[in-house]
């Protein structure tokens, strides 16, 4: 396993093979290393880093995560991206003695960053693993089919998209960390994905009906930055016209305008893209919400212009749903939802009015350089929901959610629990048309009985697949809690293994569950959020720092 890439054998072996490149990916791979499994992970990209670098979306955080952080790794990553800019890029000297440097000085986060240096810091701490030879982190790697036999995952076969040829891993343990659940399926696990119905699950926002291919909308994001005395217009898409005028029956007008439906209330609620000077420290428009490079954080002349990332309700694509469809049907919503942004920025470019008179936006430059891609677009459309495994428990909005919870304090206490999170339940508008679902939630704990599938022994989830519904996995998405599931799943793995034991008999015993547990926490893991005063519930207060915002 620890041959030259190009070198490897057609089968590898390993402790426990990883399928998925993204934070909770990531996170699995880290923590099974530091307790000495030997790991493989497999991405079909060439980033690693899903939602935070190939997807294009700026972390999303409980408005505690500079004092309080669920998970020490989580936090050594963004220590490292914050290291990354002040060791390798021009900043300010203030900026470089920031404590909290936030690189973008976006709204949505104190750590609002460039995709590409969260792939270097990524790789940073993934280095001494693969030095050491415990982890062989095979890029470009494309899922093929899952071999079982009976209640186990035997070996995962994939496609080597650079050299034209499959490897078959074979492990002990499997985890899936792909964005979708896409292993479930090939696995025969059993699942779930779109719409339970509320005689299922007994929740407040839960439909009357259940509704597989009623699932929230995908966004692919791009990122740019404005030059006001240049044109960077870009070619006129193909489905413009017909994608300017396009309009949900819940929304106050056309999907391409500063006219929003207010996420909470569902009233009309203007955002326009500039509200001022575009490099102001912090307005609330679209331009500073996901800001990823302030140009006033570095020296002069280092950067053109401030570079935003471009993730906003306008782009929402909600015409077709992406999961449980065919390979050709899946490939055709994807590539309308590129056009889809693509015709938005077009729209903005041409045609949008602007905050000082007349129309149109022509010095908007697309900047995929930052996000890896030759067009502008991030490499992977952001996917909100996917397939989430029928769990040992699942957790509902009646252990989370405020208005579920009445005359409670806070969320449901687990004796299981594996980690932290805090998050909005945050839905946005679904394939069926229906309006986005907003609603406050406690912080909460993620229950080891969630990464446990009712029948299958030796596969894990590691991300938003877990143990859900679609309700709560509108909290248990975002980037740190997705980090955290991760984590649990890559120390159960390998406790799992060197106990000769299956996962599910780690909560079964308590003896092993409280092992488990103190391994955990020794692992720099918090089980259980700190009694320091009141911590009010993750509501939403607009794009501001230090917030939880909406992804």
């Amino acid at each position: 396993m620890t041959a030259h890439p190009g070198l490897l054998a057609a089968e590898l072996e390993a402790d426990l093979v990883v399928i998925g490149g993204g934070l909770g990916g990531i996170a699995a791979t880290l923590a099974a290393a530091r307790l000495g499994a030997r790991v493989v992970l497999a991405e079909e990209l060439d980033w690693l880093g899903g939602q935070l670098t190939a997807q294009g979306v700026p972390p999303d955080e409980h408005p505690w995560i500079e004092s309080v952080s669920g998970s020490q790794s989580y936090a050594m990553l963004r220590h490292a991206i914050r290291e990354h800019y002040r060791r390798h890029l021009p900043l300010t000297d203030a900026a470089r003695l920031s404590l909290r440097l936030n690189p973008g000085q976006g709204n949505v986060s104190t750590l609002c960053h460039e995709p590409w240096v969260a792939v270097k810091a990524i790789d940073e701490l993934l280095a001494p693993h693969i030095a050491a030879g415990r982890v062989t982190v095979l890029r470009r790697h494309r899922l093929r089919d899952v071999q079982t036999d009976g209640d186990r995952v035997r070996a995962v076969r994939v496609y080597d998209l650079d050299a034209d040829r499959t490897r078959v891993l074979h492990a002990p343990m499997f985890i899936d960390a792909t964005e979708t659940g896409d292993m479930l399926p090939l696995a025969q696990v059993e699942h779930v994905f779109g719409a339970e119905a509320q005689s299922q699950t007994q929740e407040l926002h839960a439909l009357a009906e259940a509704d597989p291919f009623d699932q929230q909308a995908i966004t692919w994001c791009l990122a740019c930055d404005y030059l006001p005395d240049e044109d960077h217009t870009i070619a006129r898409p193909a489905a413009y016209d017909r994608l300017k005028t396009l309009q949900l029956d819940c929304w106050p007008g056309p999907q391409f305008s500063w006219t929003l439906s207010d996420f909470v209330t569902h009233q009309p609620r203007e955002r326009p893209l500039f509200v001022g000077p575009t490099d102001a420290e912090s307005l609330y428009d679209l331009w500073h919400a996901r800001r990823i490079a302030w140009r006033r954080n570095f020296t002069p002349g280092a950067y053109a212009s401030d570079i935003t990332l471009a993730n906003w309700p306008q782009m929402d694509y909600w015409e077709k749903p992406v999961i449980g469809v065919s390979p050709e049907a899946q490939d055709e919503a994807l590539e309308e939802a590129r056009q889809f942004s693509l015709s938005f920025f077009y729209w903005m470019q041409t045609d949008a009015p602007r905050h000082d008179g007349g129309y149109g936006y022509r010095g908007l430059r697309l900047r995929g350089d930052v996000l890896g891609t030759a067009d502008g677009l991030a490499k992977q459309a952001y996917y909100r929901e996917g397939r989430r495994i029928q769990a040992e428990f699942s957790v509902l909005e009646q252990h989370i959610g405020v208005r579920a919870r009445p005359g409670q304090a806070g969320a449901e206490r687990f004796h299981d629990s594996v980690g932290i999170g805090a998050y909005r339940i945050d839905l946005h508008p679904s394939t069926r048309g229906r309006n986005t679902v907003d609603i406050d939630s406690f912080p909460f704990q993620i229950p080891l009985g969630a990464l446990l599938p009712v029948r299958v022994d030796n596969l894990l989830p590691a991300c938003k697949n877990l143990g859900t519904t679609r309700i709560t996995n509108g909290a248990y998405r975002e980037h740190a809690t997705e980090w955290s599931i991760g984590e649990a799943a890559g120390t159960l793995a390998a406790f799992a293994l060197e106990r000769k034991q299956p996962p599910r008999a780690v909560r079964a015993d308590a003896t092993l569950l409280t092992d488990f547990q103190r391994l955990l926490e020794r692992q720099g893991v918090l089980l259980a959020w700190p009694e320091f005063g009141a911590l009010t519930p993750t509501r939403r207060v607009g794009y501001q720092h230090a917030a939880p915002q909406r992804t």
